[in-house]
Order: structure tokens, then C-alpha cells, then sequence
């Protein structure tokens, strides 16, 4: 494989010498170049990181002093507050008026934010706002309050008793307190500094924490809070320095690295009060957050700077030896399949047909019939898997000196070294059989359906374009074309596009004399073989040829569009016999008419139906439009075709989907589209006597139930086959098992008046 891919082009080589040279010098100057650069921006990092962190320090310590200062004031006003009711309770109390005292307290408590106020005296008496767990004459605040000293308990958690001594003529009479919570405590040390990233705590000197921000208590332990790193001596220092600071009443900062891996800088501040101590906690990039950023940017963009110059110069030191092969391969090698692609085929084709005699060489087009509709169905993965599956194939098939590459979609082109057409269809069929092997023991509706076309080349000295055009009209040409036969470019076929010629010449005399005629097949109930309906079809009766059949004529005029005019024309002849059988008393029945998808080109094609169908006063429901599953997939879209399929039911026309399963059909159509009728090809019925045709048909069959659908069995010859049907549940069928195609004379004698009531 590899080297038939090498004779697709040939090869440069690329010799270097001052140049080379010169991309080599070039290449050492950028590597100093970067190196000093490196230097120097990781030299200026550096210097830069040492400012920061000296504004960080400073920062966090001026921001930690203020909040020091706050929370000193709002202790001493704590104790303020307390010297001022005090005050207040001793003059209540000279009047002997207990319940005074007590509203007195409780009023108090609520303006001053004490959970509780607690007035004692030395016997132990006392009377608190709320109460409060434990023995109060043993805590340690009022004991050091009843010998003339402010003092501080500690009752639960977090909740704290601040108290200072009752004196009245110069001796302590009693002790009066007052609580505040573990919330309170917390507004207490919020930080109002920070943008609110920062934490708070309390602790006395030995670092037990008295006031702590959350439930998690983070600065429990103080050394839980530090990476445990064994070799970092300078971290141990630091912190036995902190802890020296803290029992001396000193301010200090320490930076360190938390167990989460975070960088944080610990700010400790010495309260007037209690001897307590005030820890405040910030993230180390406080400061140098958005500097970071910049600096982690700037490094990337002059990263990237440097690599993208390092990578220019190895793409042009490479190009001086790769440029001419790399260029030729994206020429001549098809993106998809990895072989020759159809400009490497030209060239070789051209060069093969100049070295032989004329007629030695046959040029082969293949083309995959309905290709969209296998991507429709399977995916364009899968799509594109087929695609790379034919090409292996191709390439398997070929002898040495023969061509195979894929032009473009899905159209493939060979150079054959033969010119026995018998001999050339073998071939490729072979080659057809070997494509579909995947699918063998898979649903027979998988198989791909290969058109050939094949010009032997008889005058070499033709344009390679010209001799590809030649096999590409063989294979296009859908008068002669059958499946897994080629079609070969000679006189016979120049005399058939003369015969399309004359076909499209004839068509609009044709129309004008009447010798195109409707014929209607039936459509009828299995359950007891009654009329249900009939289809519509076209024949061609001219008076110098004879009976021209639609396999001939219907894919011309499929070409120029002039098969809209003829489903026009078949259309107004079924709403006619409708009409007549209608003022004749005859019971009508439902007739369906091909739609072509050429009609779809136009967006207002129904109008011209509907004024017909209101010309001959045609009730709702009486006429269907048959529409092919490529309809569904052209390239008008989705929304485009299921608005007309709506607007047909507004214009009172039934919609059915014909021809089901004769390409790659979507379940998803059906989901898709509501059609009222789906029919089933006669491909489907083949081989009855399958337990997987049985199981997809009564699938399909149980499906149309479900979302509404009628099924229609086309196609249907043998008892056999009617057997089948009956089983699966298919209620109508159509096909010479019953009738064959007649002329509306034929069919109002043989079935519209038997049928009717």
C-alpha cells in the first residue's frame, strides 16, 4: 500500500547549504537570546516578589494594629457599660427596691447586648437576667472581681463573663457581671479590613483560643495550622519566636505554608485586657493577588512568545528538506481515505493512457446509489467508515499498474487495464460483492447499491477531464442504468441520450394529445379482499413507438422538471374520476398520486393542487400525495418538507411515505413526519420465510399502530406473501396478487361497481 501511495507523486529533495548554515547560527542566537531573557525576567520576578511581600508585611501589620486598637476599645467599653450600671444599681439599690433592681437589669441587659447582666453580693445572693450554668462565687473572674479587679469567666465554649467589683464606701459590697455569647463574641473580632478574607481569633499567651470565628475552632492548635516540612528549620524558628512574643506581650508576623498548601501571614497583637492576645489571619497574596495574575500572564505571553519563535525556525530549518513532499501529499492524497485523491488520479491516468495504445484502458466510475441516506440513517461516522471501507476494497481489487481513488463524496474512479466489457463487469462486481461483505449477515436493506459507468479509452491523446465526463454520463445515465450493472460509454449509449432527447421533444405534444393515461392499481383490505383504494400511475401510449413504460420516461423528465407537469396532469385526471363518480352516485374511493421531490423547489407548489382539487369539488380525504424518502432528505430542510406535509392536511390531502425500505430508511422519518400512510417495498417481502424479515415487518407494523399510521404492503404476487401479512398484522396491500395496473375504464367495471354500496 505504501508504495503505491509513493508512486502517486514523486519526490524533492532539498539540498542545504548557506541557508541551512545560516538557520543553524540563527537558531544559537535565539537560545542565548532566551536564556537571557529568562534571566533577566526571572532576576526582575524575583525583586518583584521581595517588594510584594515587604507591602504585605507592612499592610497586614498596620491593618492588624488598627483592628487591635477596635477591639481594645469595644473590651474597654464592655467594661464601661458595666461601670456605668454600676453605678446606676447603686443608687437604685439605696431605696431597697428589689423589683426595680430587677427590671432595672433586665431593661439594661437588652440595650447594652449582654445575654445576661448577674449582680452578686458577698453571701452569695445574686440574680441573673438569664440564667446561667454553674456556681458563680467559684468562678475564677468573680473571685478576682470580689477582691477589687475586673474579671473574665469563661461559661461554656464561647460565651463569656465579664465582671468588675460592686464598691460602695470604698469596700466591695458585690460583684456585677454581664454575658455575651458565643455570636456576639464573634461580631466582636469580625475584621472589617481584608475585602472579608480574613479570620480572627482571641487566645491568651499560651495560644488556647478564646474567641474563635467558626465551629471548626481553626486556630485551636497552632500547629496544626503549619506544613509539617522536617527540613524547614526556618519555619520552627519563626514559630518558638511567635510563641516567645506572645508570652513577652509583643507584636510580631509570621508567613507560612498551611497544610492545605495555602500561603498565609499570621498577624499577633498583644489586648490591653486579660492578656490576651489577637490573631488575625490573611491569604499571603492579599496584596499581590492581581500582581500574581500579571506576572503569571506576562510569563505565559512571553513563553508563548519564545516557543511560537522556536517553533518557526525548526518549520523553516524542516521546510528546506520536507516542503516540496508535504505539499505534494496534500495535493495528491485524500484527506478521508489516506489514498490517491482524484487530481493524483488524473495525473497518473494521464501519464498510464500516454504510455499504451488506444483502446487498452478502461476509466470506471462508481458511484454509491443514495449515499446521503446511509449518513441519514447511520451517522456521518459511520458515513465516512463506508467511505475508507469501499476504497480498501478498491485497492484490494486492482492489479499492479492499475488506478483506484476517490474523486470526491462518493463517487470513486478506477483506470482498468481491460476493454472486454464482460471481463470489466465481472471485475467489478467482484469488487460490489467484496464492498457489501460487511453487510451479508446483516439486514439485507444495508447492502449499498454501487451504479458503474466504464469509457474504454479509445483516443489516449483526450483531456483526462473529458474521459472522466465520459464514464461519469454512463454512470448517470438513469434511462439505461440498472443495479450492479455498468454502463458503458459507446454508441448505444449516444444513441440513448438521443432517445432522451426525443422523449423531452415529444413530452409537451404528447401531453397536449392525450396519449399519456392514467392507470389506477388497487389498494385492498386483506380481511375479506374489499376495495379500499387504488394508486395512481402514469402510461405512455404514442401513436409511432407504442407503449412507452415510466422506467423509461418518468427519470428523463425527473431531470428537466418537466415531471411536475405530468403529476399535474395525473393528478386532474384522478380529481375528474372522482368528481364523476361522485354525480353519478358512485361511492369514490381514496386514490394516491406521486409527488415528485422536483415540485419541492417550489415553495407554493400545493396552491396548484389544491385549485384543482377545488375546480372538481373533491371532499377531504378522497386524495394522498405519495412522497419518496428522498424528499425527506433534500436540501430544503427538515422544517421546510414537515410544513408541507402540515400544509397538505390543511388543503385536506392525505400524505403517505412510499417506497419504505427501498434505500436506507430512518425510523426517524417517522418521528419526524406525520404521514398518514407508510407503504412497504416489495424488497421487504422477498424472503417471507425469514425469521428477521418477519421481526423487522411486524416491528414496522406494530410501530405505524402506535403513532397512527395505515401500512401499506406494495408488491405483493404470492399467497405466500399475503400469509405472511396476515400473521404480522398488516391490514392492506397492493400488487398482482390482486391486480395489476388498468385504465380508469377497467377499474370503475372490475372494482368500483362491484365495490360499491
Amino acid at each position: 500500500m505504501k508504495e503505491k501511495q509513493k508512486n502517486l507523486y514523486v519526490g524533492h529533495s532539498v539540498r542545504f547549504t548557506k541557508k541551512e548554515l545560516r538557520t543553524k547560527w540563527a537558531l544559537v542566537v535565539l537560545a542565548v537570546l532566551i536564556a537571557a531573557i529568562s534571566s533577566v525576567s526571572i532576576w526582575n520576578a524575583a525583586g518583584l516578589q521581595a517588594a510584594v511581600d515587604r507591602r504585605t508585611r507592612m499592610y497586614v501589620s498596620d491593618v492588624s494594629l488598627q483592628l487591635t486598637d477596635d477591639i481594645n476599645y469595644r473590651l474597654e467599653h464592655i467594661i464601661t457599660d458595666l461601670e456605668m450600671l454600676e453605678d446606676s444599681l447603686l443608687r437604685i439599690d439605696e431605696s431597697n427596691n428589689r423589683d426595680a433592681v430587677k427590671e432595672f437589669l433586665n431593661r439594661k441587659a437588652s440595650i447594652l447586648g449582654f445575654t445576661s447582666i448577674v449582680a452578686v453580693d458577698l453571701e452569695g445572693n445574686h440574680y441573673c437576667t438569664s440564667p446561667i450554668q454553674g456556681e458563680l462565687l467559684s468562678m475564677f473572674g468573680v473571685k478576682k472581681s470580689m477582691k477589687g479587679e475586673k474579671g473574665v469567666s469563661f461559661l461554656n465554649k464561647q460565651s463569656i463573663l465579664y465582671t468588675i467589683p460592686i464598691v460602695q464606701d470604698d469596700r466591695v459590697v458585690g460583684v456585677l457581671g454581664g454575658v455575651r455569647n458565643k455570636e456576639n463574641m464573634q461580631m466582636l473580632i469580625q475584621p472589617k479590613s481584608f475585602s472579608g478574607q480574613g479570620l480572627t481569633c482571641i487566645t491568651n499567651q499560651e495560644g488556647k483560643v478564646i474567641v474563635s470565628p467558626t465551629d471548626l475552632d481553626p486556630f485551636m492548635e497552632l500547629d496544626s495550622l503549619f506544613a509539617k516540612e522536617e527540613d524547614d528549620g526556618k519555619l520552627s524558628q519563626d514559630i518558638q519566636q511567635m510563641q516567645k512574643d506572645m508570652l513577652d506581650n509583643k507584636s510580631g508576623i509570621l508567613f507560612f505554608t498551611a497544610v492545605d498548601k495555602t500561603d498565609l501571614v499570621l498577624a499577633y497583637n498583644p489586648l490591653d485586657s486579660y492578656g490576651w492576645i489577637l490573631l488575625t489571619l490573611v491569604p499571603a497574596n492579599i496584596i499581590s493577588y492581581e500582581t500574581d495574575q500579571y506576572i503569571f500572564q506576562t510569563f505565559c505571553i512571553l513563553t508563548g512568545i519564545i516557543v511560537l519563535f522556536v517553533m518557526m525556525l525548526f518549520v523553516i530549518a524542516g521546510m528546506y528538506r520536507s516542503y516540496y513532499r508535504r505539499l505534494e501529499k496534500i495535493a495528491f492524497v485524500d484527506r478521508l481515505t489516506g489514498e490517491a485523491n482524484n487530481a493524483a488520479f488524473q495525473l497518473r491516468c494521464q501519464q498510464m493512457l500516454k504510455q499504451l495504445p488506444p483502446n487498452s484502458c478502461t476509466v470506471v466510475l462508481l458511484n454509491v446509489k443514495n449515499f446521503k441516506l446511509i449518513n441519514e440513517n447511520f451517522g456521518s461516522a459511520q458515513g465516512d467508515n463506508t467511505l475508507r471501507h469501499i476504497m480498501k476494497v478498491l485497492q484490494q481489487n486492482i492489479r499492479e499498474g492499475e488506478l483506484a481513488a476517490r474523486a470526491d463524496a462518493d463517487n470513486f474512479f478506477l483506470c482498468l487495464e481491460e476493454n472486454d466489457p464482460e471481463v470489466i463487469q465481472n471485475r467489478l462486481s467482484d469488487m460490489v460483492e467484496s464492498i457489501n461483505s460487511f453487510g451479508s449477515e446483516q439486514d439485507p436493506s444495508y447492502l449499498l447499491t454501487v451504479q458503474q459507468g466504464a469509457y474504454t479509452v479509445d483516443n489516449p491523446d483526450l483531456e483526462i477531464t473529458i474521459i472522466q465526463d465520459r464514464a461519469k454520463s454512463a454512470c448517470r445515465n438513469r434511462a439505461a442504468q440498472q443495479d450492479g450493472v455498468c454502463i458503458f460509454y459507446d454508441a448505444a449509449f449516444t444513441q440513448q441520450m438521443q432517445k432522451e432527447h426525443d422523449l423531452n421533444e415529444l413530452f409537451d405534444a404528447a401531453l397536449t394529445n392525450g396519449e399519456f393515461q392514467v392507470y389506477l392499481q388497487p389498494k385492498v383490505w386483506i380481511e375479506g379482499g374489499r376495495l379500499a383504494g387504488a394508486e395512481a400511475l402514469i402510461r405512455w401510449n404514442n401513436p409511432q413507438r407504442g407503449m412507452i413504460y415510466p422506467s423509461d420516461f418518468v427519470p428523463v423528465f425527473e431531470k428537466n422538471g418537466k415531471i411536475c407537469k405530468l403529476d399535474l396532469f395525473v393528478f386532474e385526471q384522478v380529481c375528474r374520476s372522482l368528481h364523476q363518480w361522485i354525480e353519478s352516485g358512485k361511492k369514490p374511493f381514496p386514490i394516491s398520486v406521486n409527488l415528485s421531490r422536483q415540485h419541492f423547489s417550489d415553495k407554493d407548489f400545493l396552491l396548484k393542487f389544491k385549485a384543482i382539487a377545488d375546480r372538481y369539488e373533491i371532499p377531504a380525504g378522497l386524495l394522498e400525495l405519495e412522497l419518496t424518502e428522498s424528499i425527506f432528505l433534500e436540501d430544503q430542510g427538515i422544517e421546510f418538507v414537515k410544513h408541507k406535509i402540515d400544509e397538505m392536511h390543511h388543503f385536506g390531502f392525505g400524505c403517505s411515505l412510499d417506497d419504505f425500505g427501498a434505500g436506507y430508511s430512518s425510523l426517524g422519518l417517522l418521528m419526524e413526519f406525520d404521514v398518514d400512510a407508510i407503504k412497504l417495498d416489495r424488497r421487504f417481502f422477498l424472503n417471507v420465510s425469514s425469521p428477521k424479515t418477519r421481526d423487522v415487518v411486524k416491528s414496522i407494523v406494530d410501530l405505524a399502530k402506535k403513532i397512527g399510521a395505515l401500512i401499506v404492503a406494495e408488491g405483493i404476487e404470492t399467497q405466500e406473501q399475503l400469509e405472511f401479512l396476515k400473521d404480522v398484522g398488516c391490514k392492506l396491500v397492493q400488487g398482482y396478487l390482486y391486480a395489476k395496473p388498468m385504465p380508469i375504464p377497467d377499474f370503475e367495471r372490475d372494482w368500483l361497481n362491484k365495490n360499491a354500496k
